[in-house]
């Protein structure tokens, strides 16, 4: 489809001009540089070679600013990365850790449809290479990924997002080249991106991970929702910090100084209109009906009660506790993840500011409170979790009741294909809802203080590997181990969609059980659980877990096999 030309054309020739010998002409050249969102009338959105401009034009104007790749593309396409700080010789990682700063990652468009998070994060670029945010750089470096998912980027249609309210002139896709969702990859890594994902993670180790949606669903009056970890493994202190500090503040911050609202994702579930009652009756009816087409005389069941006192309130429910999401996969890593969805129904100019003022109010608390977030990461890293229950599924609970603002929407048409969007108004309702933001275990291990995996398990060594999880080979036999006996080993059918693309999801049930018979042979890989990634390793390896090795098909050399009854890794307590 075509673009709009200016929009190419302003990133060309300002790229041109900061190029050109002389450093007079780089400050007012930044001072003019816009976006492709902000000289389209955000009637667009960037593609890859403009996000590669943009950034090469911040980087040539600021000594602050080191661009470097992190890794390529499904379709071959160079990762970037804007590594920002003061002091720094170069964009590594060493040079990152060297300054001693609190390391934060900011990352957009892991959904290339969800494109307000490519564009906030391009202007923080421009704000940093114009000298902004100076005191944030007394205490942080920033690690920048504005277009995670560069392939289904340049996917660009008029349709990929229904009912959002823009870009008019289209955007990307969920899923990336390979056809797979990346924000549901971060456990079993089969693209390309979560490898360098995890590659990056394991090599700068940030304290703070952001990463930057959009999402649609119920109309609401918030113009941005945010959400924690949820797994329940996560460690308490960083919750803690999170829910009781800095998403408070956050809130305030953006509701003091520009009168929007924030506040947990979530979606509004169950509640008056729906429910068995209404069904029921609908059932009854359309079975009276058939009988009567018999020529039998049938008698209509009687009316369900009416209701008496007031409606069972809605549910303020969230998503999933599966750490293949990565706000729940950097929450396992022991350190602060922060997702943000800016709400699709806003204008795509506010859903930019939405998301620029969430990653300013969010710094804000960061650069105040580093001390205590980096305290927060060490003792994580250091609690040991053997012999601690942890949480191997778990289950949305049911918590009091939370007040809740909805809103409505209006229709309005894209001009370009006659598509209905919609756009939030201002309309305000303030409805208290059952909190279902929390999750609860609904199956439990405590950890052990030693995995053993057989030489042959190749592959789930490489997974471990890639995650950065530590490990090394036994040299001797071990015995007075723990064997996991199979009860029930089932599979979903093969996954579709872009989430399961691939696999047959597999399920263990069982226990474990003293083996005296059982002996660890050298040369076997040993997971030692007094690791900071502990958590993480814990949830790949346990068999019951809902979202480790055995439900990625990592070990189904083994468990594939029909008779199967132990699991092939060991552990010792």
């Amino acid at each position: 489809m075509s673009r709009t030309p200016a929009a190419l054309v302003v990133t060309i020739a300002a790229l041109a001009a900061l190029t050109a010998p002389g450093q007079a002409q780089q400050r007012p050249q930044l001072d003019s540089l816009k976006t492709v969102a902000e000289s389209s009338d955000y009637r667009s959105t960037s593609t890859y070679a403009e996000v590669l401009g943009f950034m090469n034009i911040v980087a040539d104007a600021s000594p602050l600013i080191h661009l470097t790749s992190y890794g390529t593309t499904y379709e071959g396409r160079m990762m970037p990365l804007a590594v920002v700080g003061t002091g720094l010789a170069d964009g590594s990682a060493a040079a990152v850790k060297a300054s001693g700063k609190l390391r934060v990652h900011i990352q957009g468009n892991i959904h290339a449809g969800e494109v307000e998070g490519k564009e906030a994060t391009l202007v923080l670029l421009r704000e940093f290479a114009r000298g902004q945010h100076a005191d944030w750089l007394d205490s942080m470096v920033f690690l920048i990924t504005p277009i995670f998912n560069a392939d289904g980027n340049e996917r660009f249609a008029l349709n990929n997002r229904p009912r959002q309210n823009g870009p008019i002139n289209g955007m990307g896709t969920r899923a990336n080249g390979q056809g797979l969702n990346i924000n549901r990859d971060f456990m079993k890594l089969d693209t390309p991106e979560a490898r360098a994902f995890a590659k990056l993670w394991t090599e700068y180790d940030p304290y703070v991970g952001m990463d930057l949606h959009t999402s649609d669903g119920s109309a609401h009056a918030y113009h941005l929702t945010y959400s924690p970890p949820l797994n329940p493994n996560t460690s308490g202190a960083i919750m803690q910090i999170m829910k009781d500090e800095w998403f408070p503040y956050v809130t305030k911050a953006i509701r003091d100084k520009h009168g929007w609202e924030t506040f947990y994702y979530g979606n509004a579930g169950g509640g008056p209109g729906v429910g068995r009652g209404g069904r029921g009756g609908g059932r009854g009816g359309r079975g009276a009906g058939r009988g009567g087409a018999t020529g039998s005389a049938v008698t209509p069941p009687p009316a369900p009660p009416a209701p008496t006192g007031p409606p069972a309130p809605r549910t303020w429910g969230t998503f999933e506790h599966v750490p293949r999401f990565h706000n729940n996969y950097v929450g396992l890593r022991n350190r602060f993840a922060l997702l943000s969805e800016a709400y699709a129904y806003a204008t795509f100019e506010d859903r930019i500011k939405a998301t620029n003022y969430f990653i300013e109010e969010a710094m804000n608390f960061a650069h105040q409170n580093v001390a205590k977030i980096k305290q927060a990461v060490a003792d994580a890293d250091q609690e040991t979790i053997t012999g601690q229950t942890q949480a191997t599924r778990a289950q949305k609970s049911s918590g009091g009741l939370i007040e809740i603002l909805m809103g409505e929407v209006e229709n309005e048409t894209n001009p370009l294909n006659g598509a209905v969007m919609n756009r939030r108004t201002d309309a305000l309702t303030r409805e208290q809802m059952t909190d279902g933001l929390w999750f609860e275990p609904t199956s439990t291990e405590v950890a052990p203080a030693t995995y053993y995996l057989p030489a042959s398990a190749v592959k789930t060594r490489d997974l471990l590997l890639l995650h950065g999880v530590e490990i090394h080979q036994t040299t001797e036999p071990i015995t007075d181990v723990e064997q996991f006996a199979i009860t029930a080993n089932t599979t979903r059918s093969l996954g579709t969609n872009i989430d399961f693309l691939g696999h047959a999801m597999r399920t263990l049930d069982g226990a474990w059980a003293p083996a005296p018979d059982a002996t660890v042979p050298a040369g076997s890989w040993v997971v030692r659980m007094d690791q900071a990634l502990a958590r993480l390793a814990f949830y790949l390896l346990e068999p019951t877990s809902d979202d480790g090795a055995v439900t990625w098909n990592y070990l189904d050399n083994v468990l594939a096999t029909e008779g199967v009854t132990t699991y092939p890794i060991l552990r010792k307590r």
